[in-house]
């Protein structure tokens, strides 16, 4: 059974290996992003190590930010924004404290968002406000699944930030067909390279399971490409500035959020 403290130590090893690499290498942007995830790994491990109510906290605080994001990308305005927020965080508190109910609580959710636009009367973008929410909601409810995955979901996060790291790499160097028009510079040798690295990382961690296996291989980079088509409509090279080296949270979630959709499916 993987706990939080059978990873903990592949996940400090991980941190000093990246920073002897990055020091290595003398790219300042590489050592910005290994600073942050110097700061953030420790924190979200502490949080899981808590249980139940970390995972729900670390589920809490990044739906919300995923939330702003996102609806900074849509273009929703404040009540869009405060209603999908507060749907976000209404389910992952119920999947800490009532999970027989979450089906309820999302259902609630989504009439809560159709509310919104009808209300307003807004016959001009009502449909638009509607369907980004609807998404929305759908996919950074995802979040949620961090309580009950609680390691497992850990794991997950490890396997699928190397798959990526490794896709980035190896696509560029290996060349041929691309994966997607929504993603110009992915290619399918980066992609299959990056689920192989994926896939060997699971092993290592002994999280190794054909759910596991499809949700990092298949999973992680739909969840890419979605993150990918939203905002090359929002125009957006970026989900945000805030998280030094990364850009914003979803540009660092958003693999992880379609790889936990799949692994609920499965499992």
């Amino acid at each position: 059974m993987i706990t939080v403290a059978s990873l903990a130590p592949f996940l400090g090893g991980a941190l000093v290996l990246g920073g002897i690499a990055v020091a290595a290498s003398r790219r300042r942007e590489l050592l910005i992003r290994w600073c942050a995830w110097a700061v953030g790994v420790p924190l979200v491990t502490a949080a899981f190590w808590w249980g139940r109510p970390g995972a729900a906290a670390v589920a809490i605080a990044a739906g919300v930010i995923a939330v702003m994001e996102y609806a900074g990308l849509m273009r929703l305005g404040r009540p869009d924004r405060v209603v999908l927020a507060a749907a976000v965080v209404g389910v992952d508190l119920t999947t800490w404290l009532a999970p027989g109910e979450v089906f309820r609580v999302a259902a609630v959710g989504a009439l809560a968002l159709a509310a919104v636009p009808l209300l307003a009367g807004d016959a001009d973008h009502g449909l638009r406000r509607l369907g980004a929410g609807l998404l929305g909601l759908v996919w950074l409810g995802v979040t949620a699944a961090l309580v009950p995955l609680g390691a497992s979901a850990l794991a997950l996060f490890v396997a699928v930030s190397i798959a990526d790291i490794v896709a980035s790499f190896a696509g560029p160097a290996l060349g041929g067909p691309r994966l997607s028009p929504l993603s110009p510079a992915k290619r399918w040798s980066g992609t299959l390279a990056g689920a192989a690295a994926g896939l060997g990382a699971l092993a290592v961690l002994s999280a190794l399971s054909w759910p596991m296996a499809v949700a990092v291989a298949v999973g992680g980079p739909a969840g890419d490409l979605l993150e990918s088509m939203v905002k090359r409509g929002a125009q957006a090279k970026d989900s945000g500035h805030w998280l030094a080296g990364s850009g914003g949270l979803l540009d660092r979630i958003d693999s992880l959020l379609m790889a936990l959709a799949v692994l609920l499916v499965l499992r």
